[in-house]
């Protein structure tokens, strides 16, 4: 699926909720697997494959090679897959801290992003099956950076007026389609296709 690029309405619209017989969830799910893997993405929501409604799925394994960490961490970032549909924030806590983020709707583009320890979440898994869990560190981390996506916020929103017009020349390029990513891409003024 192509990746829709920073400027498209769908990444600044809050997501609407879906239900159980959502048609071809199955086949959208494996679709946006698919398409994050081959992004070399660690998590896609669905708003960024130019669908508004309240879905994301998160493979941390890719963090898992990072030797600064514990062992500990990289085998829970190792095991860490998961779909998360109808998601609800329930609490963030701990202290915030800095993380340098990126998006595969906003290529080439990187910033430090701040953002709580901990959250709890409450969400339906694939086959619509409640959970209400906790999680730390830079799983929590990913998991905030899509959550944001389905709520219409996405990293650069979390940026500073300096930084911001900094990277403004960027974002035009990327929302014009004047950059060349190494993955299908849908821009929203379809100057250029790929």
């Amino acid at each position: 699926m192509p990746i829709v690029a920073y400027g498209a309405a769908v990444l600044k619209q809050k997501a609407a909720p879906i239900e159980a017989d959502y048609t071809a969830l199955e086949a959208l799910i494996s679709n946006m697997w698919e398409t994050m893997y081959a992004a070399h993405g660690v998590g896609l929501a669905a708003p960024q494959v130019g669908l508004g409604i309240r879905l994301f799925v998160i493979d941390t394994a890719p963090f898992a090679a990072d030797d600064s960490l514990s062992e500990d961490e990289r085998q829970e970032l190792e095991g860490f897959k998961e779909v998360f549909i109808n998601a609800q924030i329930l609490d963030e806590t701990g202290e915030a801290w800095d993380f340098n983020e990126g998006c595969l709707s906003i290529p080439d583009v990187r910033e430090d992003v701040l953002r709580n320890e901990s959250i709890r979440i409450q969400y339906w898994d694939e086959n619509f099956q409640e959970h209400t869990r906790s999680f730390n560190g830079l799983i929590a981390r990913v998991i905030q950076h899509e959550y944001d996506h389905i709520e219409g916020i996405l990293f650069t929103d979390k940026l500073s007026p300096l930084k911001k017009r900094l990277i403004k020349r960027k974002l035009t390029a990327i929302s014009q389609g004047k950059i060349n990513p190494e993955y299908p891409m849908r821009f929203p003024q379809m100057k250029r296709k790929r």
